[in-house]
């Protein structure tokens, strides 16, 4: 069985460091014969403001455009998710908020990994901190250890190659495969023993 982690890049700005990271990830996680990547930058995803009348987690949104159920059907294919964010104003980009409100059942039960990132010293953990009561809202289950990289735009090449001789960049390196290795295997733990609710 082939694990399938959809990797969302929670900023539309282009280029950022949060394009640079994302090349880095794809360079350092290829497909393999056991996990398969679907990149997920949100600015290939057109969203509108929010403004439908159901609430996804209740009721199905009936009147879907077409880049809202591009972006739902890739996030139902998943069977675990890396969400990368940086810091705004102590919190995550208003984009991604508005793309998670998008969110009902496609996730339900799913894994998720939070790495943020950030020009300053704090590595985006106010952005950490303030996903993870969103991500669990929406039913993910989101794994106990984010990665915080700091003062990273020091260490990435807007190439995203890493550049090894800067401080920080061996321990960067070690905690996003240590990260990448976590989510692949709850993705396939959950895929493989999917979660049931007991009949009501």
């Amino acid at each position: 069985m082939t694990t399938k982690i959809g990797v969302i890049l929670g900023t539309s700005r282009h280029p950022s460091l949060g394009s640079h990271l994302l090349q880095y990830l794809q360079r350092t996680f290829p497909d393999s014969a056991d996990v398969t990547y679907t990149w997920l930058p949100l600015r290939d995803y057109p969203l509108p403001f929010y403004d439908h009348q159901e609430t996804p987690l209740e009721t199905p949104i009936h009147d879907l455009s077409t880049p809202e159920q591009a972006w739902l059907d890739q996030l139902a294919a998943q069977d675990g998710y890396v969400i990368l964010s940086p810091e705004y104003d102590h919190a995550i980009p208003g984009i991604l908020k508005n793309a998670l409100d998008f969110v009902g059942p496609e996730v339900d039960h799913k894994p998720v990994q939070i790495i943020t990132y950030s020009h300053f010293s704090d590595g985006g953990m106010l952005a950490a901190e303030s996903m993870v009561e969103i991500l669990q809202m929406l039913k993910l289950l989101v794994l106990p250890t984010p990665v915080l990289l700091w003062n990273a735009d020091d260490n990435f090449t807007a190439q995203g190659e890493l550049i090894a001789t800067t401080p920080n960049s061996a321990h960067f390196a070690q905690r996003l495969q240590e990260a990448f290795a976590d989510i692949t295997f709850y993705s396939r733990l959950l895929a493989t023993h999917p979660y049931r609710p007991l009949a009501k």
